[in-house]
């Protein structure tokens, strides 16, 4: 029996899809709620304590990492799917108050919100003599 059999008519499509699911990045949709921003990041598979949130100078980093932890012996395998490695998706959100953001992590989904405030205004005029 040979399991590695391809479909004429499909092809490569399995092998491409998956690949395309692979490497894209964490699907996340962003919206307003109550006077605050959500961003809501599917992350299916990481465990909360391997994922990680950065606030820097604007900028909020998300990284979800996941380790191959089965050292199992050798295998013959015919194929392997499952992802181990890094993924990492960083938004602008402006000055915020970095207390103010709050995190929540369930059923492999991240939302995070933080108030949305009100741009400062830093444009000043200059007079032209």
């Amino acid at each position: 029996m040979n399991l590695m059999t391809r479909d004429p008519f499909f092809g490569n499509l399995l092998d491409e899809i998956f690949e395309n699911r692979q490497s894209s990045p964490m699907r996340t949709d962003i919206y307003e709620k109550d006077g605050k921003y959500v961003i809501e990041a599917d992350i299916p598979g990481f465990k909360k304590e391997n994922v990680k949130i950065d606030y820097d100078k604007g900028h909020l980093t998300i990284t979800a990492y996941q380790d191959d932890e089965k050292k199992e012996e050798e295998q013959d395998y015919i194929r392997r799917e499952r992802y181990y490695g890094e993924l990492t998706r960083s938004f602008y959100i402006g000055e915020v108050d970095e207390k103010k953001i709050k995190a929540k992590f369930s059923d492999g989904t991240l939302q995070l919100s933080f108030p949305k405030e009100e741009p400062k205004q830093t444009t000043k005029l200059i007079p032209i003599e």
